[in-house]
């Protein structure tokens, strides 16, 4: 695919100038139209220019989802500068070696966050600026031409230069030479170490078009963005598809659970969710589960015919639950516990599973629900990405899954050795999660290749999946297999809300665990059985994307 990216956005804010473009959630009044928008990103091109940003220069950006988080990215990529989005739950020693590494000439930050930061210990900083109020935080640099200075007569500029308005014959953007930098997203994964993927404007182009002409999103449609945008997930596909073709997006700026999104669900009524598994998961534990291991439920789903009346109208409240106006839930960012996704596919409940990574940004594979086959991720991207299985038999014998196309990442920012190491000189790159392979390029992914687990007879053996059925055990939130000696243990953070609720203290816990164990143990391979069950205290250490740190618990 050969569109690019920039006159892509240029096409679509003069297409679509006077419909919705962006709302923060509970402020209507913040709605602004795609001209709005456009206007808004001509005054930060004018600022950048006033402050001698260079294309290819670094702009940090770093707080919750809203209007002015989306308009600085769209800002920066449509200068030509680069945008590095750091996730708002980075702690701040981490957020200051992002903005350091990466070498960014400016911070957009919301206050809260800045208030951690060091100014001083950010030395190639010309300045910080608020998300929240547009304010200049921080500044250093020439007196005549201080940021803080520059903002003041902003207004002034802007009207000297555009004499008759902003309008949409105003928007034109420089094409960009597609293997040019546009994002450098940095990764949180379970390493312990961040490393800056450097994403180019081709990387975004193939996710972009392949959304728009698989239409995902559309002209006039709505979507609501719970995921964080600084993680490349539901930056592809919950703004830059959107804003590619017309969408209308409401930013929801909180803390996404499930209480609070499935009220919004209902006031948005989006027509495309795109979803982590642990939203589904929790709604399905919290809300289905207690009605249909009722006794009277159990006995009615056991007749024929009346069980499909019962799922029919089960999938009829959950549809209702979401808006009520969606195609289909996209599922992505980790695996979906076996469990919710088989009993969703009983229910014929519109979703389907798509396979990315940040080095991808992020589409690897994906499937329509209608089409979409059970415990798979989706089918490579046609025409797009290409996909093979590092083993004898793909088809059967789990081997690592490596890719390669036009989604791929150029690298590992200033760090030769890593990128060496997951791409190899054909131009694969190795994912690091083990699975198998239809013919027609359907993934199904069996675990992470650094976490699979040799037994002494020479099985594979992949904790993800002990973990799904462990966790829809009873009094068992999360869990984590680990070797332990010659065999299996888990690690379980037990649910305290389900045990506040039967009245049951931590004492009581051993022997219940114990027939856990005993119950797992019924269902799993003899070479994955689990000896012993330890619990802990308090939830899993994990990265911002919700991810446990298992190398802490090795």
């Amino acid at each position: 695919m050969n569109e690019d990216l920039v006159t892509i956005y240029a096409n679509s804010f003069k297409e679509n100038w006077t419909l919705p473009a962006l709302t923060d959630y509970g402020d209507q009044a913040s709605t602004i139209t795609y001209g709005d928008m456009a206007r808004r990103i001509a005054r930060l091109h004018l600022f950048f220019e006033s402050q001698g940003v260079k294309a290819g220069d670094k702009i940090a950006l770093c707080g919750r989802n809203t209007t002015t988080w989306v308009t600085v990215f769209m800002a920066t990529i449509t200068y030509g500068a680069v945008i590095v989005p750091v996730l708002q739950d980075f702690n701040a020693q981490d957020a200051q070696h992002i903005i350091n590494h990466s070498e960014s000439v400016m911070l957009f930050a919301s206050n809260s966050v800045f208030e951690n930061l060091d100014f001083e210990a950010l030395p190639g900083l010309r300045c910080a600026l608020s998300i929240d109020n547009r304010r200049v935080l921080a500044e250093r640099g020439d007196e005549k031409n201080l940021p803080s200075k520059v903002l003041k007569n902003l207004t002034r500029k802007f009207k000297t230069r555009y004499r008759n308005g902003y309008t949409r014959d105003d928007v034109n953007y420089t094409v960009r030479d597609k293997h040019e930098m546009a994002v450098l997203n940095y990764t949180s994964g379970t390493t312990g170490f961040s490393k800056g993927v450097m994403l180019t404007f081709d990387n975004l182009a193939g996710n972009v078009v392949f959304g728009d002409k698989s239409r995902l999103h559309y002209q006039g449609s709505r979507a609501l963005s719970f995921l964080p945008l600084a993680h490349a997930y539901g930056c592809a596909f919950d703004m830059l598809v959107t804003l590619a073709v017309g969408s209308h997006v409401t930013l929801f700026g909180r803390l996404p659970s499930p209480r609070l999104l499935l009220k919004a669900f209902s006031e948005v009524r989006p027509n495309l969710i795109v979803t982590v598994p642990l939203i589904l998961e929790k709604i399905y534990k919290t809300h289905i589960v207690p009605m249909i291991t009722k006794q009277t439920m159990r006995w009615a789903l056991a007749i024929p015919l009346l069980d499909k009346a019962i799922y029919s109208k089960i999938r009829s409240k959950l549809v209702e639950a979401f808006g009520g106006a969606f195609e289909e839930v996209i599922v992505g960012g980790a695996p979906l516990n076996k469990e919710v996704e088989e009993f969703l596919h009983r229910i014929k409940f519109p979703f389907t599973v798509g396979y990315g990574m940040t080095e991808c940004g992020p589409l690897i594979s994906y499937t329509p629900w209608r089409s979409f086959e059970l415990e798979s991720c989706g089918r490579t991207l046609p025409g797009i990405m290409h996909s093979k299985i590092v083993s004898d038999d793909q088809e059967n014998i789990p081997g690592e899954i490596c890719v390669k196309g036009q989604n791929v990442m150029a690298g590992y920012y200033k760090n030769p050795d890593a990128t060496n190491a997951v791409i190899d000189e054909d131009g694969w790159l190795h994912t690091g999660d083990m699975g198998v392979r239809k013919p027609d390029g359907t993934l199904f992914i069996k675990g992470r290749y650094k976490t699979m687990i040799l037994s002494a007879t020479g099985q594979n053996i992949y904790p993800e999946e002990i973990e799904s059925k462990l966790n829809n055990m009873p009094y068992v939130n999360e869990s984590l297999v680990v070797e332990r000696g010659k065999g299996l243990e888990a690690i379980v953070y037990p649910d305290y809300e389900q045990m506040d609720r039967d009245k049951l203290t931590i004492d009581r816990m051993g022997p219940i665990m114990e027939d856990v164990r005993k119950e797992l143990n019924k269902i799993v391979a003899p070479y994955e059985r689990i000896e012993h069950i330890q619990l802990i205290p308090n939830e899993f250490e994990k990265t911002p994307k919700r991810s446990i740190k298992r190398y802490l618990y090795r």
